[in-house]
């Protein structure tokens, strides 16, 4: 059975290095991202032998449904998946306390931790029954030590998912199946205009580039089954 992979916020940034990075290795890979027409412009861009292993799904992560269904067309055509990276993520400008409105916290709790926990919670049962499969949370150095850059909710939503990766492996290593938390700090992504002031150039040359992260999670992927990185911090130097 070809190795197949769920790669999520794949349209751009962090996700879309991954999802490349799996189909060159040889993975039947689904790209997951809101917006269709953008997935279909990276499998137009790839070369014609790497277009059948990519495969695009529209899908707002949190939606618990649309998840559900993702998974289940997916475990029907390939009979398996064997790694989830969960990439997805978003932040709000106004996100200092001092203007963080309810409506803002829940959804950004509603896509960087929900969504997660979406994807988790729809694939383990078929990872569960295959004896294996690795799980990729990228999260973020706020998902261990708090910062006011990154604003509360994102903080509170980041520390979220750190805990829920922790407890993949608490409760899942006897079945098979490990979890990685993998915590950047910058990365020169779009993600970047949503600050309440983006940074300029030369402060973007200094961050970690998407490619750098997609390493971090091919590592975790590749690993031996027989063993896990539960966690890896990677900053700019």
């Amino acid at each position: 059975m070809a190795k197949v992979a769920i790669v999520t916020g794949a349209s751009s940034g962090v996700g879309r290095a991954v999802a490349l990075r799996l189909v060159g290795q040889g993975w039947d890979v689904a790209l997951v991202a809101r917006r269709r027409e953008a997935l279909d412009e990276i499998i137009a861009g790839e070369g014609a032998a790497l277009r059948p292993r990519m495969h695009a799904y529209a899908c707002d992560v949190a939606d618990a449904n649309t998840v559900t269904d993702v998974v289940a067309d997916l475990f029907r055509r390939f009979g398996g998946v064997h790694a989830l990276v969960n990439s997805a993520g978003t932040n709000i400008p106004r996100r200092a306390l001092d203007m963080l409105s309810l409506e803002d916290f829940r959804a950004l709790v509603d896509v960087n931790l929900f969504g997660t926990f979406h994807f988790v919670h729809a694939v383990l049962p078929h990872m569960r029954r295959q004896g294996e499969g690795t799980i990729v949370n990228v999260v973020s150095d706020a998902g261990l030590i708090a910062n006011a850059k990154a604003g509360a909710a994102y903080v509170a939503s980041k520390f979220g998912v750190t805990g829920l990766t922790q407890s993949i492996n608490a409760e899942e290593r006897e079945r098979g199946v490990r979890a990685c938390a993998i915590f950047p700090g910058d990365i020169d992504t779009p993600l970047l205009e949503k600050r309440p002031a983006p940074p300029p150039a030369e402060a973007r040359a200094k961050m970690l580039r998407p490619e750098d992260v997609a390493e971090c999670v091919m590592l975790a992927i590749n690993l031996p089954q027989r063993a896990v990185v539960e966690q890896l911090v990677v900053r700019p130097r």
